[in-house]
């Protein structure tokens, strides 16, 4: 067909100025670009987990891919099987009482989750709380969703915690959704009972919706809450529970929700409307993984985090930074010393120079400018290593 010319021209949505591509997006193809030269980088910024899941989850997904019946089209809700290996787990790890036919709704993950948790509750022109520090993607969807962000600080002299004061002084107007993340992304800071009965208390006053999202209780921490745990909450609270962190999954693309049948009700109204059920053999691996028994958790999620964790600290000190030795999660939060005049300028010089890439805290609100986020996603050869070429520049 003649090639001819026409005036065709089309512009984006109007939503797409509001955000900016991730960030992690965008560096990781400057990094890949390095790699490409030859300059072998060492990234500790993604927390993607890079040890395999228990072997049992690996065998039933080989297992029941096998079967001829296994590939159709699978229900959004979720077979019953990993429904009840999801209500199973939340009562065997955190006593919650969960009902697997209404109170639990399988996601492709925790960030799918946002998506259609937001469309489900919050109109265009909503209110939604967001902390800061906080993961980026809570901002991002709600500005392509067209909600209005508020955000709510949190800050070190606080351990990172709500500052329950402050929220009671902000005109709550209009507010359906406060996002929380327990034990925290990227502080490290870890979850409170007390923080968890102020935020139901919270939300059952104010009448809104507390979304906690809660992926890193099993990392470097034995004590596992949920706020599901506090009276009440299932009236006012979601949880989210993603395999990614704790059990090895990041790529399974697998995750939960929990809360009330009405709230589940309206989420799959609109998931359904989206996308369909995951691929029936991963639901029964997913299943299998959540029966994994102490001493694999022990092994995998703290142990071999420990030992990272330790050549992490390490870092930071070559670095100048302070950081809390408290932190759980996969992830260790320093402030940059005084001496620094930008944390982007540490970061990059650290990337260019010593060829590590380390996350800058600003990416994820204002109260991180200060900050740097090393990732422990790492083995402990390639840390060591990082290691020793920081302490070579620094």
């Amino acid at each position: 067909m003649e090639d001819k010319l026409y005036n065709f021209r089309i512009q984006p949505a109007e939503r797409l100025s509001s955000v900016q591509e991730y960030y992690f997006s965008v560096k990781l193809k400057e990094v890949a670009r390095m790699n490409a030269e030859g300059k072998d980088i060492i990234s500790l910024a993604i927390g993607s987990p890079d040890m395999p899941p228990s072997p049992q989850t690996i065998e039933t997904l080989c297992e029941e891919a096998r079967h001829a019946d296994a590939h159709g089209y699978q229900p959004t809700t979720g077979i019953p099987e990993l429904r009840r290996a999801m209500a199973e787990f939340y009562k065997r790890w955190y006593d919650v009482d969960l009902d697997p036919a209404c109170e639990i709704q399988p996601l492709i993950g925790s960030k799918e989750g946002i998506l259609h948790v937001t469309l489900a509750l919050a109109n265009p022109g909503d209110r939604v709380l967001v902390p800061n520090p906080g993961y980026p993607t809570y901002t991002s969807l709600s500005k392509i969703l067209g909600q209005r962000i508020t955000y709510y600080d949190l800050l070190p002299e606080n351990g990172w915690q709500p500052d329950f004061k402050a929220l009671e002084e902000m005109d709550l107007t209009g507010v359906k959704i406060m996002w929380t993340n327990y034990p925290n992304m990227p502080t490290g800071a870890n979850a409170r009972r007390e923080t968890y009965e102020k935020l139901v208390d919270f939300a059952l006053r104010h009448n809104l919706v507390i979304v906690n999202d809660n992926p890193y209780s099993f990392i470097l921490n034995h004590e596992r809450l949920s706020i599901l745990q506090v009276p009440g909450a299932k009236r006012c609270c979601i949880e989210f529970n993603s395999m990614s962190k704790s059990h090895n999954m990041p790529g399974w693309r697998v995750g939960m929700l929990a809360t009330n049948a009405e709230f589940v009700k309206w989420i799959l109204k609109v998931k359904s409307n989206i996308d369909s059920g995951t691929f029936r053999p991963m639901q029964l691996a997913a299943a299998a993984a959540y029966r994994n028994d102490a001493q694999w958790h022990e092994e995998a999620n703290i142990h071999v985090y420990a030992e990272r964790r330790a050549l992490a600290e390490e870092i930071m000190y070559t670095l100048g930074c302070t950081f809390d030795p408290t932190q759980v999660g996969m992830f260790l939060w320093g402030r940059i010393p005084e001496s620094c005049d930008n944390v982007e300028q540490l970061t990059e010089k650290i990337l260019h120079e010593a060829r590590v890439f380390i996350t800058p805290g600003f990416i994820f609100g204002s109260n991180g400018s200060r900050y740097i986020r090393i990732s422990l996603c790492a083995k402990k050869e390639k840390i060591a290593e990082a290691l020793e070429r920081i302490r070579k520049v620094f």
